[in-house]
């Protein structure tokens, strides 16, 4: 499995969320709302997520080990910090 593209969009409202983002594997199957966000220790990536019946939030969809989800992380992270620095640009011309 490959991922073929990752797609970032800044948010701009307060709290601790920076992006959203979507991936897409092997050109065929994409993976929406993975949010960026801001945490004590920097930024992370939290997967697609519903509340239970119970009010517990539960992943939809996320890697099953923790090279995967390193790898994930990193991509979406280095594209978040390109947009960031493309919308920083774009506002100082």
């Amino acid at each position: 499995m490959n991922i073929t593209d990752v797609r970032v969009r800044i948010v701009d409202k307060e709290g601790k969320m920076r992006a959203v983002a979507s991936i897409t594997l092997d050109n065929e199957f994409v993976v929406h709302d993975i949010k960026v966000i801001e945490g004590d220790n920097g930024l992370f990536i939290a997967m697609p997520s519903r509340r239970s019946a119970d009010g517990q939030f539960r992943d939809v969809a996320h890697p099953i080990n923790t090279e995967t989800r390193a790898n994930l992380q990193q991509l979406i992270l280095e594209k978040y910090e390109q947009e960031k620095d493309k919308a920083v640009f774009e506002a100082e011309v």
